[in-house]
């Protein structure tokens, strides 16, 4: 139930100009032009929240079309997508607006206590997993810091680009501020500088902290920006006095190493990291005589897992240059099959990326939700995978979670714990997860036309996390 621990177990204006220089884009205010598929996969993507969140709280399934609790971190990845589809053409500017209502105020409302049961959190926190009906505490759930700090971006999103006169919409920038304002980032620091993972009503605090360079950043920078429950800046130093195990060159161009995909995406969904830079980056850029920051770190992030599709160590089938991705995703199962005379390991929900509980599974979204980072190389792996797979893979919802070339019979192997096996492709997922959904629709919007960046650029408490991290540089000195 708690996947945060489960996958913890396996796993400046010279700036922009070199970032420009390496096939991305400054904050240009028309909106790119995209491969006819990357619209197409777009849209029907963001059509999948419409089928998985229930209008009646705005709720959003964990996955679906499986019956499934509601993830908070998928939900406030819906509320980023509500505004994208707006802007899209795909709703209507007064659906987006009470369907986010819908949710500020169910979330607002929902009862927050100690108690193990009959609460959606406490001390201003979320569970991880709630009841699609209730809001209440899913099973044994945790407290989760990093799912509530998703959940909260989104809010904060929708505050800033719902900026009209109409009372809802003044509405949910009230709600908005208030869910933030009462979280309790300092109680969640049960070790010096630490912010821990998360809280169980029944054994306290979760024994791990956000002490490793992973999708945390955006959780210490809200902690830091908050104005009612900030933590101490040391949390930041402490953060990054932990990168030297992180950084290596093993695996393509020297980087901040989190093994799955999502690690590099998940924080800058919200954030524009171009151009401005924290005391560690500007150390980092002064010892490699080049400018660096998180976006550069991310796009080799992308290079490496090209590079390891390529050189594919384990040889398994599929990877290639065009074809590659790898992330916490759904998987087929966890056991062991003998195929092609060599004993392969699977593993079913799980964290993967190179060297790292890699099973042969490939997740669109790794590549996907990466087109900022690396554009011709993601629309190209896009491209690719359909026409190689086709309708095996992809639906009228997008992608399909992740699937396994490798694995293409059911010879001597357990019952498939997800999905099924598909002819002329393998074992392929039967749902769709919304944390791997919402990055595909924010990120390739980002890479267009910089909606989410630009409105967040403008966000006060983000800003005042930023700054209070160290970050100067580019957009954030104007700000």
């Amino acid at each position: 139930m708690d996947r945060r621990l489960f996958l913890m177990g396996s796993t400046a204006g010279a700036v922009a100009l070199a970032l420009g220089a390496c096939g991305t884009r400054g904050h240009a205010s028309t909106p790119l032009t995209l491969d006819p598929e990357i619209d197409e996969l777009q849209e029907r993507t963001f059509r999948w929240f419409l089928q998985a969140t229930d209008r009646s709280n705005g709720l959003t399934r964990d996955r679906w079309p499986t019956e499934s609790f509601a993830s908070v971190a998928a939900v406030g990845f819906a509320l980023a997508c509500w505004p994208v589809g707006v802007e899209r053409g795909w709703m209507q500017r007064d659906e987006a607006r009470t369907r986010t209502l819908t949710t500020l105020r169910f979330f607002h409302d929902l009862p927050q206590g100690p108690e193990p049961t009959g609460n959606g959190g406490y001390k201003g926190f979320f569970y991880h997993f709630l009841d699609m009906k209730t809001g209440h505490r899913f099973g044994t759930t945790e407290l989760s810091t990093v799912d509530t700090a998703l959940l909260v971006a989104g809010m904060l999103f929708a505050a800033r680009w719902f900026d009209g006169d109409h009372a809802d919409e003044a509405e949910i920038r009230r709600l908005a501020q208030a869910i933030y304002d009462r979280i309790e980032w300092d109680w969640a620091v049960v070790r010096p500088d630490l912010i821990s993972m998360g809280w169980h009503p029944e054994t306290g605090h979760i024994p791990h902290d956000w002490h490793v360079y992973n999708e945390g950043m955006i959780v210490l920078l809200l902690a830091l920006g908050s104005s009612t429950h900030p933590v101490g800046e040391g949390v930041w130093s402490q953060w990054t006095g932990a990168y030297g195990r992180s950084w290596t060159d093993e695996r393509g161009p020297a980087h901040l190493h989190f093994a799955p995909m999502f690690g590099h995406q998940y924080s800058h969904m919200f954030i524009d990291f171009r151009g401005v830079q924290d005391a560690w980056m500007r150390a980092k850029s002064a010892e490699i005589d080049r400018p660096f920051d998180y976006f550069e770190n991310s796009r080799r992030a992308v290079q490496a897992q090209k590079k390891y599709a390529v050189d594919n160590p384990m040889g398994w089938a599929g990877y290639s240059a065009d074809v590659w991705g790898l992330t916490a995703c759904d998987g087929p199962g966890d056991f062991k099959a003998t195929i092609g005379g060599r004993e392969r390991e699977f593993f079913s929900y799980s964290a993967r990326g190179p060297g790292d509980r890699d099973d042969g599974t490939i997740a669109p979204t790794a590549a996907a939700a990466s087109l900022p980072f690396a554009p011709e190389d993601v629309t190209a792996c896009v491209k690719a995978m359909k026409a190689k797979y086709g309708a095996g893979i992809y639906t009228q919802w997008g992608f399909l979670d992740s699937f396994n070339p490798t694995l293409t019979t059911a010879d001597r192997i357990p019952a498939l714990m997800h999905g099924k096996l598909v002819p002329g492709v393998g074992w392929v997922d039967g749902d769709y997860l919304g944390i791997d959904q919402g990055p595909i629709v924010v990120m390739t919007e980002n890479h267009r036309s910089d909606i989410v960046w630009k409105r967040m650029r403008g966000e006060p408490n983000l800003i005042r996390g930023l700054k209070r991290a160290g970050f100067t540089g580019g957009w954030l000195d104007k700000a």
